[in-house]
């Protein structure tokens, strides 16, 4: 017999394209960006084919992200392809295509270690599998983040200089104003105005805020309505306290603009005059002082149910004693409090001083940009976490009903044959349990629907937390409390440190609150080109 040996020629290597822009300018366009880097990646793996190299037909392509973080819809999918082992071979026009993060840079390249896959940029030729590739990648990404961090920068000195100049930067419309473009500041909508005094001379008649937003509510009145950028209408919502009282702190209405706690004269028109801003912020100031007093003594304990030990896992419950006619509120471990204060390190804390640190910690993440990144990679992991809960039990649903209908149609046949009543009975059983799962199923896609839907993007919760914090100290207790409810799960006390973990249904809730808020906020090199048209005048 006569063997012939065939040639399969070199083993197929798939190829992975990402390609990303860091805003959506231009994307509209019929040959983007986004297109250019794609087909330059295509000509290098069409030149690598001896080799065995083709491109997959999936397109990795996230237009409008930042490469700062890793909060980016293609660059995951691309992370749960190659975990599957569909990639061989990443490609990109240029590193910081990938990422401008030295941190999150590292994290990548360990994982295409982990799963044998290759990283290629077309533009500047590295070989990872070597230590010299490595090192010569890392300090190019290196000074690709230092030029992010640069550009953040002389985005933030450009936003001071323009509202040390009382220049409007961008944000939100709200209540009173239009935005002129053209001219790059605000001018006043007359209509809206109107309103805007009305708000301030019934406050000063009625003196709460509560008040005059179902007054006005009464009288057919609505939030402002106005339109973003890519065509979304907002606004047009009854008016609640919340917004009443943005309405009532906002400098702008004076004709200034605020920056870091300091006041500018604007180049926009006042249509509230001093003495009425000075009587509502001074009537604010009084009220705030008089619930506190007020609602102190009948405000449940803040960290009720939410505080527990962090070395025997028990709840500290809140609890008080009284020395010298004084009362002195406290938090004791429930473990302690059974067994003795020696079984527990911690055993018990003043409430005054727990509350007081935990609301701190709490602010400061209302404040710090970067603590906010943190929480909200926290908060979407924790999102899904409680998802994939929902999904395993959804899938246990889904087995389970299979079995119950194979039984409804076992049983079924044996009824047919003649009357049972031990059978009949079980019928009944199973069609109920059938039912039941049927109602919990639905319930569980309802929900899973709706968390995938109302999950915020990351600006949307840098937003809300940052525009939370000037209105704190002007809350009631007891909004306070249901603000550190919505958004606090649980509080762990050690005896030298506090962990607090976030509600990521808490935290969507509160953006949908805050969604009105005007004024916006930290920029980054993803805003630059906005900016500078913003700014230059």
């Amino acid at each position: 017999m006569i063997q012939t040996a065939t040639s399969t020629g070199p083993r197929p290597v798939r190829c992975a394209v990402y390609c990303r822009k860091s805003h959506e300018e231009g994307l509209d366009q019929e040959f983007n960006s986004l297109d250019a880097q794609r087909e330059a990646c295509e000509a290098y793996v069409a030149a690598q084919r001896h080799e065995g190299w083709q491109v997959l037909p999936t397109r990795y392509d996230d237009g409008g992200f930042t490469g700062g973080n890793m909060d980016r819809p293609a660059v995951q999918q691309l992370l749960k392809d190659i975990q599957a082992g569909r990639v061989d071979v990443v490609l990109v026009y240029k590193v910081d295509r990938l990422s401008r993060s030295l941190m999150d840079f590292a994290k990548l390249i360990g994982l295409f270690d982990q799963h044998n896959v290759s990283f290629v940029s077309v533009t500047q030729r590295f070989d990872t599998s070597t230590s010299m590739g490595r090192l010569t990648l890392n300090v190019l990404l290196s000074f690709a983040q230092f030029e992010r961090e640069v550009i953040a920068e002389r985005i933030r000195d450009k936003i001071s200089a323009a509202k040390r100049r009382g220049q409007w930067i961008g944000g939100h419309p709200f209540l009173g104003y239009d935005i002129d473009h053209t001219a790059k500041k605000l001018v006043v909508n007359a209509e809206e105005a109107k309103l805007a005094r009305l708000i301030f001379q019934r406050f000063l008649k009625l003196g709460s805020c509560k008040k005059v937003g179902r007054e006005i509510n009464g009288q057919g009145y609505r939030t402002k309505v106005w339109t973003t950028s890519k065509g979304k209408s907002n606004g047009g919502g009854e008016w609640h306290e919340v917004n009443v009282h943005r309405i009532l702190t906002n400098p702008k209405y004076i004709g200034v603009i605020d920056y870091k706690g300091q006041h500018y004269a604007g180049q926009h028109e006042a249509i509230i005059d001093q003495a009425t801003w000075d009587k509502v912020q001074a009537l604010l100031a009084k009220n705030a002082r008089n619930r506190a007093s007020e609602t102190r003594r009948t405000t449940p304990a803040l960290l009720k149910g939410i505080l527990r030990c962090g070395r025997c896992g028990k709840a500290m419950g809140a609890t008080f004693t009284k020395r010298r006619g004084r009362r002195y509120r406290y938090y004791l471990c429930n473990h302690a409090g059974k067994s003795g204060y020696d079984s527990c390190p911690i055993g018990s804390v003043a409430a005054d001083q727990i509350e007081a640190a935990v609301v701190d910690q709490l602010r400061g993440i209302f404040r710090s940009p970067e603590v906010i990144a943190a929480t909200y990679r926290s908060f979407v992991e924790q999102a899904g976490q409680q998802q994939e809960g929902l999904r395993r039990e959804k899938d246990a649903l889904d087995r389970r009903l299979v079995e119950l209908k194979k039984m409804v149609r076992n049983l079924a046949k044996v009824t047919a044959d003649g009357p049972a009543a031990a059978v009949s009975d079980e019928l009944r059983k199973v069609n109920d349990e059938c039912a039941a799962a049927e109602s919990r199923l639905a319930e569980l896609n309802a929900q899973l629907a709706q968390e995938q839907a109302a999950l915020p993007g990351e600006r949307q919760v840098a937003e809300a937390l940052r525009d939370i914090d000037p209105l704190w100290a002007d809350l009631y207790p007891a909004e306070q409390g249901r603000i550190f409810r919505l958004l606090v799960e649980q509080v762990v006390m050690e005896p030298d440190c506090l962990t607090v973990r976030l509600r990521p249904a808490g935290v969507g809730e509160l953006v949908g609150e805050m969604a009105g808020v005007a004024d916006g906020g930290v920029m980054d090199e993803d805003a630059a080109d906005v900016v500078e048209r913003l700014v230059t005048a």
